[in-house]
């Protein structure tokens, strides 16, 4: 390591420890941190976590001296090291999944917002409502605009490097609509960062913090993915006299794995069941391959009035019996009708009896006792409100349900699932139809195989599940946070009723299950042991 290295290291220990009130590190004391650091070789920007957490501990120690010595952080250090041996030993194949396995509504996670003061996330004091201020809003936004600046601000094609090197080439650098002013035809290429979104007067224009401006795409070729307004992008291009923004090229941001955030904000509990440290996040996937019977099975477009759909799930069962296969989770997404219930009382009762139907099915297997079964509204579905994310299917319809299975859970849309140290979302909507009709502009000649891509990656790479305007899909300003995908899930399941598909992205599984719907009934199995996905389908004639 260099001296300009160790400078900066340094820095970030003081500024880490200043934090928690411990103002004073001695000499050894700093240089055991500055080992600890090279021996793990702990990557810049995950060092200020390092230490908070390192800081963090030393307080429980409740050292009267009023500086850090290398004698206490020894302690605390070796502390925390038996505490993750501890947590690793005692994480075995006789280890009961249930105990590990959280479901995650929406309308429960904690309000994280990002401060734009202290460059970090703060948990709201204010519990969040469904009506909204005006002023979180407009929050929404800055956030989702925030959280991503962080993202391509610390890419390592814009990350000052802690050390220079000739070969390296110099990072490029993200400017403000605020630079443009009195800039207009100097010829000069400007590298922007904002949402795309409409004027009053219906002109496309790049909006960020500081202020807008109007853009010419006519000439511009994007690069991969699908832009609507409501996309936060990247732009290039010249400013004109007509103060317009010739744009010369646009994308989506980076997408950053979830490894890397984690380093970073992986101390903050976004999931409100429990953060974890990356150690522990190790230990469980060093031992996953012991859980290889741990299966989901996810099921898109459950029409509960198609006596054909409920005699395929009947059959499903019986197959899983058979094979004695039981799966420890069944994801089950709406819609739970074929058509839209229009409030009649005939309309009412069939959709109270397929719910009734399903009940008995599943409770006539005794060997589904211990398989959780989650329900997942769909866009047909009874929930009270269209607004993302939406609330479960309304319990007057689930009394059955509730009584003969136990361990139904009726979720949110989207909902989560936290298994050990993975995170699987889960969004029922028809987000390709939607994101088709509403694009700006895309790739030219694309095919069917590279609009599946674009549709994930569009979503992994804004970190948000739905990025459209609030006129095309409206979200809870103060729930939006249950929208984010920051970090980066383990695993998106896309339910949607395009074709089904199943991919990797940046370290993230994303996967359609497809409809249960035709002469096949389609549906996915997932494995968690290894987080893949198995497409599968079940024939009538079966």
């Amino acid at each position: 390591m260099n001296g300009a290295q160790t400078q900066g290291n340094r820095a970030l220990i003081l500024k880490a420890f200043s934090k928690y009130g411990l103002k004073t590190i001695r000499p050894d004391a700093l240089t055991f941190l500055e080992e600890l650091i090279d021996e793990y070789d702990i990557d810049e920007d995950a060092i200020p976590a390092s230490m908070e957490l390192l800081a963090k501990n030393y307080l429980l120690q409740e050292d009267q001296t009023g500086f850090v010595s290398k004698a206490v952080l020894s302690k605390v250090y070796e502390a925390m090291q038996d505490q993750g041996e501890k947590e690793f030993d005692q994480f075995d194949p006789e280890t009961d999944v249930d105990n590990h396995l959280f479901f995650v509504d929406a309308f429960e996670m904690p309000w994280w917002q990002y401060s734009l003061e202290r460059q970090t996330f703060e948990k709201s004091a204010a519990k969040p409502t469904i009506s909204g201020s005006p002023e979180n809003r407009a929050r929404m936004y800055r956030d989702r605009l925030q959280i991503i600046r962080r993202i391509i601000l610390r890419n390592e094609h814009f990350a000052p490097a802690a050390f220079q090197s000739r070969d390296r080439l110099a990072p490029l650098k993200l400017r403000s609509t605020k630079d443009l002013l009195g800039r207009g035809g100097d010829d000069e290429q400007f590298m922007l960062f904002g949402m795309l979104a409409y004027s009053p007067d219906g002109k496309l224009c790049l909006e960020d913090l500081d202020g807008r401006v109007e853009m010419d795409m006519t000439n511009v070729e994007p690069s991969e993915g699908l832009y609507t307004e409501g996309c936060m992008v990247m732009v290039e291009g010249i400013y004109t006299d007509e103060e317009i923004l010739v744009v010369h090229a646009i994308g989506h941001p980076p997408c950053e794995k979830r490894k890397r955030a984690r380093e970073i904000d992986g101390h903050f509990d976004f999931l409100g069941k429990g953060a974890t440290t990356l150690l522990e996040d190790s230990s469980w996937a060093a031992r996953m391959k012991d859980f290889e019977h741990v299966t989901f099975v996810v099921i898109s477009d459950l029409w509960l009035d198609e006596p054909r759909i409920l005699g395929a799930v009947r059959q499903l069962l019986e197959k899983c019996i058979a094979m004695a296969w039981i799966p420890k989770v069944f994801i089950l997404c709406g819609s739970f009708t074929s058509k839209a219930v229009q409030g009649s009382g005939k309309d009412l009762q069939r959709y109270q009896d397929g719910f009734d139907d399903l009940a008995n099915i599943i409770s006539s297997y005794p060997d589904f006792r211990e398989t959780h079964f989650v329900f997942v509204p769909g866009p047909l579905d009874l929930c009270g409100s269209t607004v993302f994310p939406r609330p479960p299917i309304l319990p007057s319809f689930l009394g059955r349900l509730k009584a003969k299975v136990p361990k139904a859970h009726f979720m949110s849309n989207p909902c989560r699932i936290k298994v050990f140290a993975q995170e699987i979302v889960i969004f029922r909507e028809d987000m390709m139809a939607k994101m088709l009709r509403n694009l700006i502009t895309h790739k030219k000649g694309v095919s069917d195989a590279d609009l599946k891509k674009y549709l994930f990656q569009t979503i992994l790479d804004q970190c948000h599940l739905s990025p459209l305007p609030q006129n095309v899909q409206p979200i809870l300003p103060e729930f939006d946070h249950a929208m984010r995908l920051y970090p980066l899930p383990t695993t998106l399941i896309l339910a949607d009723k395009y074709q089904r598909y199943e991919e990797n992205y940046e370290g993230c599984h994303v996967f359609n299950p497809g409809s249960f719907l035709g002469s096949s009934f389609g549906f996915s199995s997932y494995f968690p042991h290894n987080v893949t996905t198995e497409a599968s389908e079940l024939m009538e004639d079966d």
